[in-house]
């Protein structure tokens, strides 16, 4: 499938099942006109942008740094060879910062990816998390 087709599917899944936290979507694209990125509008001012590329490379990432809030998180499966020790490498969570980094549980499947860290974004947004 098309990097479009899936940027457009996960754009509907967080407007449709994440309403109370996406407040809008929209695809980045490089000056090719090639998508690039999927980013979230998230309720707090945040953004979250996915990329997913045809060479099975992900990163889900959750920018609060810019609203002051001094965080990011982001689930990514780069093989940095600083994150060779943990248990899901190449697969890892930036979990509050660069250099906090655990086990990546998300989903190989991007759909269900997304809505899992939706709902971390959920969870957090709401003190649960």
């Amino acid at each position: 499938m098309p990097t479009s087709e899936i940027y457009n599917a996960l754009a509907t899944i967080a407007l449709d099942e994440f309403a109370d936290v996406v407040v809008g979507t929209r695809i980045i694209s490089l000056p090719t006109g090639d998508p690039l990125k999927l980013r979230l509008d998230i309720i707090d001012g945040s953004l979250l942008d996915v990329f997913i590329s045809t060479s099975g490379r992900y990163s889900y990432h959750w920018e609060r740094r810019l609203i002051g809030k001094g965080e990011l998180y982001r689930h990514d499966n780069a093989p940095h060879d600083s994150w060779r020790y943990v248990a899901t490498f190449p697969k890892h969570f930036h979990n509050g910062g660069e250099r906090n980094v655990e086990a990546s549980f998300i989903s190989n499947d991007p759909e269900d990816a997304l809505r899992e860290f939706l709902t971390f974004v959920w969870r957090t947004l709401l003190g649960m998390a």
